[in-house]
């Protein structure tokens, strides 16, 4: 009879988290992890799927963010009683199924992520706090070098959310994020735009390390202002003037 550690095989280093949250999304909905289940650690993991601990790590903190883990503090790392798919998953697809709805999505965003900065002001730990200044410093370092930083840009969003601690808060930003994509990428794109958001993360930062809920929170606001009119205004630039024909001419 096989044990939990020899269900885990090694696995292709190609988008390698996102490989290891499938295989055990996979092994959860085929009955051979069960709720209660605990994970070998994450040294034990990336030794059996070959590939590294950091690789490990963020395959776990996705797939506690989804519900399908817990972490139980000095006990190590269970499958969930009561996967938070089952709470998440039909707002999940109503956003999933709005992919053109960009006003939309800025509208929910405009509702969500001030209170998240809130969150996060009031609940960081020094830890998560050192994590959102290492990604500044990634992100600055980047910018210089002529990148527009979008995956640290992501990063720091999602640290904020982590700080919340709350699990469904998280969840739904996930969901967010990977519909801002390619909006991100395209306002990231617009001159000067890359430094004016890395500004409004240092004082987003400032606010949290301050403790200032109320200040995170209108700093995000702002935030979100600057990010919906650099967007729509790239858009309103790409569209036809009046006139044009479709055939240019």
């Amino acid at each position: 009879m096989e044990t939990k550690k020899q269900l885990f095989k090694p696995i292709k280093k190609t988008r390698v988290y996102e490989e290891i949250v499938d295989k055990v999304k996979n092994m959860i909905e085929k009955g051979r992890l069960n709720s209660g289940d605990q994970l070998p650690s994450e040294r034990e993991l990336a030794e059996v799927f070959n590939v590294s601990r950091s690789s490990v790590r963020e395959a776990l903190r996705s797939l506690e963010s989804q519900g399908f883990l817990e972490s139980r503090q000095g006990d190590g790392t269970y499958i969930a009683r009561k996967p938070l798919e089952t709470l998440v998953n039909p707002l999940a697809s109503v956003i999933f199924t709005e992919k053109d709805g960009q006003m939309e999505l800025f509208e929910m965003r405009r509702l969500i992520e001030p209170h998240l900065a809130y969150l996060a002001a009031e609940r960081a730990t020094a830890e998560e706090i050192s994590m959102l200044e290492q990604a500044l410093d990634l992100q600055g370092q980047r910018i210089l070098e002529g990148d527009t930083a979008m995956d640290v840009d992501k990063t720091f969003h999602y640290i904020l959310a982590e700080a919340t601690k709350n699990k469904v808060l998280l969840r739904i930003i996930d969901n967010i994020m990977d519909l801002l994509a390619e909006s991100r990428d395209k306002y990231l794109q617009v001159e000067g735009r890359p430094q004016r958001s890395l500004a409004r993360h240092r004082e987003l930062l400032e606010a949290v390390r301050e403790r200032d809920c109320d200040r995170a929170a209108q700093v995000m606001r702002d935030h979100l202002e600057d990010i919906e009119n650099s967007l729509f205004e790239a858009k309103r630039k790409e569209e036809p003037k009046e006139g044009d024909d479709d055939g240019g001419g």
